[in-house]
């Protein structure tokens, strides 16, 4: 019933609409869209690192506001298909071997803004299920921290609840300007927000 519910609610609902429309791969494009027309924080030349890209609708808008100049690689732990001017890595970011692979892929080379709209299975459990999405979070930071420029940039979806003024906290250590974002295609019952942290501080 509950799934009905939701088909229902995802067929009827008008970002789902103009994402089919427009010819984007989901809806969630919109969000880092209206995060863009806000934050300006894609320009072309960039290096992207795009977390939990499946099925593609951030690297497909990113792609087009870097104009040929620049770099996108997209990592899921679900299959993507591809996307022209998108480097993408299949597997498990928490696995040790696939964050290897994504730094391999790196070569060596400074990343100016991390993309991670990761989320676990929702298991309906709300302690569990917050504690999965601050790991993901946290594991995100430490690959940041490792893999930024000075002065770049990370755009994280995070649930409202336990750790997640800490999580904030340490975003303030770590860069120059941290901000909070919910943008309108957000889904107003959900507790989803993105952290906005520019000007890293290399430590």
């Amino acid at each position: 019933m509950k799934s009905r519910r939701w088909l229902a609610e995802h067929h009827s609902d008008p970002y789902v609409k103009q994402a089919r429309a427009e010819g984007w791969r989901s809806r969630a494009v919109f969000k880092l869209q209206q995060i863009q027309q806000k934050d300006r924080l894609i320009r072309p030349g960039m290096t992207i690192v795009d977390l939990g890209a499946a099925p593609g609708g951030w690297s497909q808008y990113a792609t087009s506001l870097l104009k040929g100049r620049g770099r996108i690689i997209a990592l899921d732990i679900l299959p993507m298909d591809p996307i022209e001017g998108v480097e993408f890595i299949h597997g498990d970011f928490r696995e040790d071997a696939v964050l290897r692979q994504l730094t391999d892929t790196l070569g060596g080379q400074r990343v100016d803004l991390v993309l991670s709209d990761m989320a676990p299975n929702i298991s309906g459990i709300g302690a569990s299920d917050q504690a999965r999405v601050l790991y993901l979070a946290e594991l995100a930071l430490e690959f940041c921290c490792t893999a930024l420029k000075p002065g770049g940039g990370l755009l994280i979806k995070l649930f409202q609840g336990e750790g997640f003024d800490d999580y904030l906290k340490t975003l303030r250590r770590q860069f120059a300007r941290v901000q909070i974002r919910k943008p309108e295609a957000s889904r107003d019952r959900s507790r989803e927000l993105y952290l906005l942290a520019r000007n890293y501080r290399l430590v």
